[in-house]
C-alpha cells in the first residue's frame, strides 16, 4: 500500500470505523452461555463460533495437546449424531465448517446461509455435552495428529525453531509447551485423559456463542434458549496463576535441523494489555511492531533488506490479546555472504535506535494508519468480526475492547513508543535462536537406489 493512499485511509478512519462498528448484543444464558450477535445485512450469511476458555495454556505437563486432541475428537459423534454426521448435515445444508485450538481457547464455527443458524446450534449444543469418545476413533485420530505434527513442525524448519525457541523463552508460563503436544504427550493420551478433560472444561458456562451476519439478535437469542438453554452448567475451578519468573539475562540456543538457509529469531517478553500496568503500553508496543514491520517502507525492510542488503527477509511481530504475558519477537533470515550473527546485530541496531530516537511525526502517522487499515479492513470479513469478539472475551478482556483500538492506536505518541522500546526491549528480557541448516542424511535405501 502506498503512502498516499495510506494517508487518505487515515482521513477515511472515522467513517470506516463507523461502518465497522455495529452494535454487539450481549445475553447471558441461566445456565452461563454468554451468547454475542453482530448484525451484519451486506450479505445473507451468517458466520457462528462457539469458544471455550481451554487450550494449551491450560495443560500440565505430561497431557500437553491434549485440548487439540480434543478438538480432533469433537467430530466424533454423539448418541444423536454418530460419527461423520455433523460435517454430513452442515455440508448437506450449504454450510462450511472447522474448529482451531490456540494457547488460550478452543473454537468450532460454522459458516451457512443465514435461514440455517439452527442447524448449527442444534449440533454445537448437542456436542456440548453429549460428546461420545471411543477408543477405537482415538487410536484412529492419533495417527491423524501424529501425521499433522510431522507436516507442520517435525518437518518444518521454521516451525521447529519457534517451537525450540518457545521452550527456551519460558522457564514456568505455560506458553513453552506447543500447541499440538510434546511426542511423548501425543503417543499416550487414553480415553480417560480426554473425556477428564471434556468433562472439566466443556459446558456452557465456560462457552462463549458468537453470531455476526444478516440476523437478527433476538431472533438468535431465542434460538441460543432453544438449543443451549437445556445445558446444565458445570463447577468450573479457576486456574491457579501461572505468572513467569523474572528472566535474569539474555538466552541463546543453536537448532540444528535440516534446511536451505539459516536465520535468527529473537524474542523479547514483553505484557499484553491483559498484563500490563497502563494498557497504553500494550497500544504502543502494537505501533512499535508497525515501525518495524509495517509494509515495504517499514524500517526493517527498508534498512536490511534493500539498505544494507544483508537480509533476504525481516519481520517484526506482536500480539497484545493473549491471555498471559507474551513475546515481541523479530525473525530474519541472511543474505549471502552475511551471517545470522551479522542480522543479529543489525536487528539490535534497529531497537537501540528507537530507544534513543524518538521516531518522526510523518513515520508515526504513516505507521498507524498501516495498524489501523489493517484492523478496519480485516472486519470487513464476518468471520474476522466474530473471531475478534471471541478472542477477546475468552481471554477475559472483554468483547468491549473491539470498539477501543481504534482510538488508543490513534492516542499513541512517539515518546510512548521510545519508552516502551527502552523499557521492555532490553537484554534480560531477551531470547535468540539460531536455525543452523543441516544436510539432509540419505538412508542407506535411497543411497542404494542413487
Amino acid at each position: 500500500m502506498n503512502n498516499r493512499l495510506l494517508y487518505t485511509v487515515l482521513l477515511c478512519l472515522p467513517v470506516f470505523a463507523t461502518l465497522a462498528e455495529t452494535k454487539v448484543s450481549e445475553r447471558v444464558l441461566p445456565n452461563g452461555l454468554k451468547v454475542l450477535v453482530k448484525e451484519d445485512h451486506r450479505s445473507p450469511v451468517a458466520v457462528s463460533q462457539v469458544w471455550y476458555k481451554v487450550g494449551s495454556s491450560y495443560e500440565p505437563g505430561g497431557i500437553t495437546g491434549v485440548s487439540h486432541m480434543l478438538e480432533h475428537m469433537m467430530f466424533k459423534g454423539t448418541d444423536k449424531h454418530p460419527v461423520g454426521e455433523f460435517s454430513k448435515i452442515i455440508a448437506e445444508n450449504g454450510g462450511e465448517e472447522n474448529a482451531f485450538t490456540g494457547q488460550d481457547y478452543t473454537a468450532y464455527f460454522q459458516t451457512m446461509e443465514a435461514s440455517r443458524l439452527a442447524v448449527s446450534f442444534e449440533l454445537e449444543a448437542d456436542r456440548m455435552r453429549h460428546l461420545h469418545l471411543l477408543p477405537e476413533e482415538l487410536k484412529k485420530e492419533l495417527q491423524v495428529v501424529t501425521e499433522e505434527r510431522r507436516m507442520r513442525t517435525d518437518d518444518n524448519p521454521q516451525a521447529k525453531m519457534q517451537e525450540q525457541f518457545m521452550a527456551l523463552a519460558y522457564s514456568n508460563s505455560p506458553y513453552k509447551h506447543p500447541v499440538i503436544g510434546w511426542p511423548a504427550d501425543i503417543a499416550n493420551y487414553t480415553v480417560e485423559d480426554l473425556q477428564a478433560w471434556y468433562q472439566r472444561w466443556y459446558a456452557p458456562n465456560n462457552a462463549t456463542l458468537v453470531v455476526v451476519g444478516d440476523v437478527q439478535a433476538n431472533v438468535v437469542f431465542d434460538l441460543a434458549e432453544k438449543y443451549f438453554g437445556e445445558l446444565k452448567a458445570s463447577d468450573i475451578k479457576p486456574l491457579k496463576p501461572q505468572t513467569e519468573i523474572d528472566q535474569l539475562g539474555v538466552r541463546k540456543m543453536t537448532v540444528k535441523v535440516p534446511a536451505k538457509l539459516p536465520s535468527v529469531l529473537m524474542g523479547y517478553k514483553v505484557p499484553v494489555l491483559k498484563t500490563a500496568e497502563k494498557d497504553i503500553d500494550a497500544y504502543a508496543l502494537e505501533v512499535l511492531a508497525g515501525v518495524l514491520d509495517g509494509g515495504s517502507s517499514a524500517r526493517l525492510t527498508a534498512a536490511l533488506v534493500r539498505g544494507k542488503q544483508i537480509a533476504v527477509s525481516a519481520s517484526a511481530s506482536y500480539g497484545l490479546s493473549s491471555r498471559l504475558s507474551d513475546l515481541f519477537e523479530l525473525e530474519a533470515t541472511p543474505a549471502e555472504g552475511k551471517t545470522v550473527n551479522d542480522l543479529e546485530l543489525a536487528l539490535r541496531d534497529e531497537i537501540k535506535k528507537l530507544q534513543q530516537n524518538l521516531i518522526s511525526n510523518e513515520e508515526l502517522e504513516r505507521i498507524k494508519a498501516q495498524v489501523l487499515a489493517s484492523d478496519i479492513f480485516q472486519k470487513d470479513s464476518s468471520f474476522y468480526q466474530a473471531m475478534e469478539l471471541g478472542v477477546l472475551e475468552t481471554v477475559g478482556l472483554g468483547w468491549q475492547k473491539a470498539d477501543e483500538y481504534v482510538a488508543k492506536i490513534n492516542q499513541v505518541s512517539a515518546e510512548q513508543v521510545r519508552d516502551v522500546a527502552k523499557k521492555y526491549l532490553i537484554e534480560d528480557h531477551l531470547s535468540i535462536a539460531y536455525l543452523e541448516p543441516q544436510t539432509i542424511n540419505l538412508t542407506a535405501e535411497n543411497k542404494g537406489a542413487k
